[in-house]
């Protein structure tokens, strides 16, 4: 299934994108997409069999925002340097651990909503992920299989980053990560038996029109389902806590000098293969 969330920021109600690419209201048969109805089988098989028995009202999408796919985000959970490739653009030893830092959910935004440039930002990057999205409680995993039958779903995730903020001004990694609109997500999540191979999807991003990355999750160090397992030993992952799987080789922070930096009046649109597609226009905070 193609879950969304649709309406206006803070307002937004589920629906589900058909087969026949027909936008379903959800709101009769489910509150809300979110942690709660990832880990409620009973209420996952009712809609699927509202939607299978076509009882769900189409909507009008003329207009109508899509707003991120999952409500009530516990965490996000990001994971640093895994591809191969962008690891070596970037001239860093490939990790023997995955690198771990944490995004605000309060980052969030849609996948089409405006991105903001921080103030005194020199250094905004783009970054395409995987965004994972746990539907079973996961503590002290035992296997990577035993992690991706943790997984409830996937979606396209931008993890815009402040790499000057990042890197130069000491401290985490979280000072350029978690800027106000730095995690646009969606437009849809996609169910875990949509996507029967997660390191077998390609990744593309642009550029005011100019691709900038095109890689497959092929190249991730660490993989899904390994992923799951390793963090399920240093925290608790719920329904609804997400992760950022990282990115693959194209960043701005890899190309010469003059690194080209987003500014505002750049267009950024990205899409992961089965995923859906984002574009967000980047304007000053």
């Amino acid at each position: 299934m193609k879950l969304l969330r649709v309406g206006t920021a803070g307002a937004e109600r589920p629906a589900l994108l058909d087969a026949e690419g027909t936008l379903r209201d959800l709101s009769g048969v489910v509150a809300d997409v979110d942690g709660a109805l990832l880990a409620d089988e009973a209420a996952l098989g009712r809609v699927r069999a509202a939607a299978d028995a076509g009882e769900l009202p189409a909507l009008d999408a003329t207009g109508l925002r899509i707003g991120p796919p999952l409500g009530r985000i516990g965490k996000i959970v990001c994971i640093g340097l895994n591809y191969h490739d962008h690891a070596r653009e970037t001239g860093a030893e490939p990790p023997a651990e995955p690198v771990v830092f944490m995004k605000a959910p309060d980052t969030v935004v849609g996948p089409h909503d405006t991105v903001l440039v921080p103030r005194g930002s020199v250094k905004t990057d783009w970054e395409v992920e995987l965004a994972v999205v746990i539907g079973r409680t996961a503590r002290y995993l035992g296997s990577a299989e035993e992690g991706l039958a943790h997984v409830a779903g996937y979606a396209v995730a931008h993890d815009v980053s402040e790499r000057e903020f990042q890197i130069e001004r000491g401290g985490t990694w979280d000072k350029g990560k978690n800027c106000e609109t730095f995690n646009p997500l969606g437009p849809w999540l996609v169910t875990a038996d949509e996507v029967p191979d997660p390191q077998n999807l390609s990744l593309k991003l642009w550029v005011n029109g100019e691709l900038k990355q095109d890689g497959t999750t092929a190249e991730q160090i660490f993989s899904v389902g390994e992923v799951v397992r390793y963090l399920s030993q240093v925290m608790t992952l719920y329904p609804g806590d997400v992760i950022n799987t990282g990115t693959p080789a194209g960043v701005a922070l890899g190309e010469p000098e003059p690194k080209p930096f987003l500014r505002a009046g750049d267009v950024v649109e990205l899409e992961i293969e089965g995923l859906g597609r984002q574009r967000q226009e980047f304007k000053d905070a």
